[in-house]
C-alpha cells in the first residue's frame, strides 16, 4: 500500500508515505490513498492526534512524481486539494514527522499540520518553479500567511532547497532533531495533545483557523487558471524534459 494507516497508540493515527524507491514520491494511487486516510481518520470518533511522515530515513516526501501516469486522473485539481488538504481544515490536530527531505508536494503536506519536528538531515523548498510548475498543493496560498512575506517569497520564487535549521529559523518548523529522534518526539508531541479534552482540542484549532478555509477556497479558481496557463506553456514541457533527463532547464 503507497499510504500506511495505523494505529500505534490509543486515540493516535499513523499516516506514513510509502514509496521510498521515489523518496517517496505522490503518484496517482499515492494522491488518491491520501484523500482516503483524511476520509477514514475524519470519521473516527475516538481519534485525538494524527502523525504524518514518509517511509525510510531519506525523505518525509518528494512531491508528485513527475513521470507517473495521470492521464487517467479525472481532476489533478481536485484530487491534490483533497490528498493534500489544501481548502480544507481537517479537525484533528496533525504533527509532521518530517524524517527527510520534504520538497514540493511534500512540503505542501507538512504545510497542512499544525505542529511539525525535522531531521537534522531534511532539506526543504519549493522548486517547482525551476521545473516549470506553479506549487499549486497550498503553498503559494498559504506560505506568505504561515512565515510573512518575504520569507515565504525566497522559497516561492527561488525554487532553493534549505536546510531544517534554517527552516526552524524561518518559523516553517517547530523543533529540529537527530534522524533517529524524529518520530519518537513526534509520537511524544501527539501523546501531549491526546492527554487533554478531545473537544476542547478540537474547537481551539478550530477557532485559531477560523475562516481559513472560506479564505482558500475563494483563492481555488483563480490558482486552478494559473496551474492551467502554466502546464500548457513550452516552458512546462522544456521543465519536465530537462527534470526526466536530469538536466538543468533552459528558458
Amino acid at each position: 500500500m503507497p499510504i500506511l494507516l495505523t494505529t500505534p497508540e490509543a486515540g493516535i493515527a499513523l499516516v506514513t508515505v510509502s514509496n521510498p524507491a521515489r523518496r517517496n514520491a505522490l503518484g496517482p494511487e499515492e494522491f488518491q490513498g491520501l484523500e482516503q486516510a483524511w476520509d477514514t481518520l475524519s470519521a473516527d470518533p475516538h481519534l485525538r492526534c494524527v502523525v504524518v511522515t514518509g517511509s525510510g530515513d531519506r525523505a518525509f516526501c518528494s512531491g508528485a512524481q513527475l513521470d507517473a501516469d495521470f492521464s487517467q486522473v479525472t481532476d489533478v485539481d481536485e484530487m491534490i486539494d483533497r490528498a493534500l488538504l489544501k481548502t480544507r481544515v481537517f479537525a484533528p490536530p496533525m504533527v509532521a514527522a518530517v524524517n527527510g527531505h520534504c520538497v514540493a508536494g511534500g512540503f505542501e503536506l507538512m504545510l497542512c499540520s499544525d505542529i511539525r519536528i525535522a531531521s537534522t538531515a531534511a532539506r526543504l523548498g519549493l522548486p517547482e518553479v525551476h521545473w516549470g510548475i506553479v506549487p499549486t498543493g497550498g503553498a503559494a496560498m498559504k506560505l506568505v500567511e504561515q512565515i510573512g512575506h518575504a520569507r515565504a517569497m525566497q522559497l516561492l520564487l527561488s525554487g532553493e532547497l534549505i536546510p531544517a535549521a534554517q527552516a526552524l529559523q524561518f518559523g516553517i518548523l517547530n523543533e529540529v532533531v537527530e534522524p533517529g529522534e524524529v518520530l519518537p518526539r513526534a509520537m511524544h508531541v501527539a501523546r501531549m495533545i491526546a492527554r487533554n479534552s478531545p473537544i476542547a482540542v478540537r474547537h481551539t484549532k478550530r477557532l485559531a483557523l477560523a475562516g481559513r478555509q472560506d479564505l482558500w477556497r475563494a483563492r481555488e479558481p483563480a490558482e486552478r487558471s494559473s496551474a492551467a496557463t502554466v502546464r500548457a506553456s513550452d516552458d512546462r514541457a522544456a521543465g519536465t524534459r530537462a527534470f526526466l533527463s536530469k538536466q538543468d532547464p533552459v528558458y
